[in-house]
């Protein structure tokens, strides 16, 4: 090699770093001293929760497993997964509506959601808790004939489960609605096109081949929904059912143990969200395989 070919390749290649020398890493001094502080804080914090007699913890001990707030604490389990199937089933229903080439399909799902989007929850709630004040009874039969198959009245059908159910579902159909055309949106008109090219329909392409591509967009606000949709039920207390808020406030009206019963109610709900929130997360990396992070 020619010295004149040496230094043109020392000239161009840049030399290797030097070997960083092993040891101990150290934290820098700025973080050190902001962990010092955060556990200090902690510690602080822990200390007088622990040594505050009022949040008493030997009533939060008793009361963590009792029967009353376990049979209420199913019960909220039980209505967020009833009500989360009836939306997310409604919710595709009505954006493939929104998508829809025809105008009747697309103007019923945008009033749908005009309507379940722009009044609160809790005042449906309340609404479907009192139809019978607007029906007092129903009838099943043939319309503008008079004959009726099957007849009986609201009061024995709207009952707090049933009102829940119609409350909570219905609304979350409509947000979920919104979700699912987001996701539907994010693919690609070539892939339906290639569908289409490929000889499938409608029906066949929608379920086998946007909807899959489309669960990687759809699955993380549909967990999160899930998650705001188990602590939503708390308001179905007002119709009195029994679920995990309406057992506590049972028990503290009458011990007046208000302080302790709630943090039972924390308790179980930190349970539960952390479950659904770990769920969600081995979700999305199913449906994530295959794909690059962002950003990278």
């Amino acid at each position: 090699m020619t010295s004149q070919t040496a230094f043109v390749r020392h000239a161009l290649l840049p030399e290797k770093a030097p070997p960083k020398p092993e040891g101990k890493r150290h934290l820098p001094r700025r973080q050190l001293l902001a962990w010092i502080a955060f556990a200090f804080l902690a510690l602080a914090v822990l200390q007088d929760v622990a040594t505050n007699e009022r949040f008493q913890w030997d009533v939060f001990g008793r009361y963590l497993f009792d029967p009353v707030v376990l049979r209420g604490f199913a019960t909220t389990l039980w209505l967020t997964v009833v009500t989360m199937a009836i939306g997310v089933v409604l919710g595709i229903a009505l954006a493939i509506m929104r998508v829809s080439p025809l105008l009747p399909l697309r103007a019923f799902s945008a009033g749908y959601l005009w309507i379940f989007r722009g009044t609160p929850v809790l005042v449906q709630l309340i609404l479907w808790y009192n139809l019978a004040a607007l029906y007092p009874r129903y009838g099943i039969g043939i319309p503008f004939t008079g004959i009726t198959f099957f007849e009986g009245s609201f009061n024995d059908l709207i009952t707090p489960y049933t009102a829940a159910i119609l409350g909570l579902g219905l609304n979350e159909g409509a947000y979920m609605a919104e979700i699912v055309r987001a996701g539907l949106e994010s693919v690609g008109r070539g892939q339906r096109e290639a569908a289409a090219a490929m000889g499938l329909g409608p029906g066949k392409t929608m379920r086998l081949i946007i909807l899959p591509q489309a669960m990687r967009f759809i699955v993380p606000p549909t967990g999160n929904q899930t998650i705001g949709m188990l602590k939503n039920t708390s308001i179905v207390s007002i119709v009195a059912l029994w679920d995990l808020l309406y057992s506590v406030q049972t028990i503290y009206s009458r011990t007046f143990q208000t302080i302790p019963l709630l943090l039972v109610a924390c308790a179980w709900y930190l349970v539960a969200t952390s479950v659904l929130s770990a769920l969600q997360a081995r979700i999305e990396r199913h449906y994530n395989r295959g794909h690059s992070p962002r950003g990278t």
